[in-house]
């Protein structure tokens, strides 16, 4: 699960004329604190509002040839301006990839820059051998939800009150998320649950989300 170097990324990703995925730097810091504060200011609190710290960066992101770290951060420019971020998490141990967070500004999300990563992230998560793609969407705006159902992510569910959001000034409440994922290895990998082990009520869940992937009959 070795993460692919800024060069590698952009063979895996390619993107639009004129914009660029960055190696992340010690530099980049202020300017995407800055831009996420300016892009998506809900994010002041809860789970992804680490970024909005120095600190986060100093102590948890990877910087290529200096540390090895489970989180990467990839700033987006176009034409030297830096319009984004995308940044996904590795799980070793269970050869999987979460996508954390990904912020493109306003005047740049008619590019489709969202979908183009959410197709990376297989070329992402093949390059270094994982399984398993999962990310987490807000269900405030349909817009994440949608890039995710379009690049084949499988909605899984939700997690009641799972995250925070600032839903106006000086309002905080825990929100639902969304959860979608995606497996990178063929179903011949996939150990199906047998009927005796699952509850009626996990039976029937299992029965609805997963009509294409039967449960066990031996």
């Amino acid at each position: 699960m070795k993460w692919p170097t800024a060069d590698e990324m952009h063979a895996l990703v390619p993107l639009p004329e004129g914009y660029r995925l960055e190696r992340f730097e010690l530099g980049h810091v202020a300017g995407l604190i800055a831009g996420i504060k300016a892009w998506y200011p809900e994010i002041s609190v809860g789970v992804n509002s680490g970024y909005l710290r120095e600190d986060y960066y100093l102590n948890r992101v990877y910087l290529e040839g200096k540390n090895d770290r489970d989180i990467i951060v990839f700033p987006i420019t176009f034409k030297g301006k830096l319009v984004g971020m995308w940044t996904v998490e590795r799980e070793i141990d269970s050869l999987a990839i979460y996508g954390r967070f990904l912020v493109i500004a306003p005047e740049h999300r008619g590019a489709n820059l969202a979908g183009i990563m959410m197709k990376g992230a297989d070329a992402l998560g093949r390059s270094m051998g994982a399984a398993f793609l999962y990310a987490l969407a807000t269900l405030r705006i349909p817009q994440a939800q949608r890039v995710l159902e379009s690049t084949g992510y499988r909605l899984l569910g939700f997690f009641p009150g799972y995250d925070r959001e600032e839903i106006s000034s000086g309002v905080v409440k825990r929100v639902y998320q969304a959860v979608y994922a995606k497996l990178l290895v063929p179903e011949s990998e996939i150990l199906r649950p047998h009927p005796k082990n699952m509850t009626p009520t996990s039976s029937a869940l299992f029965a609805m989300l997963f009509a294409d992937s039967p449960v066990a009959n031996t």
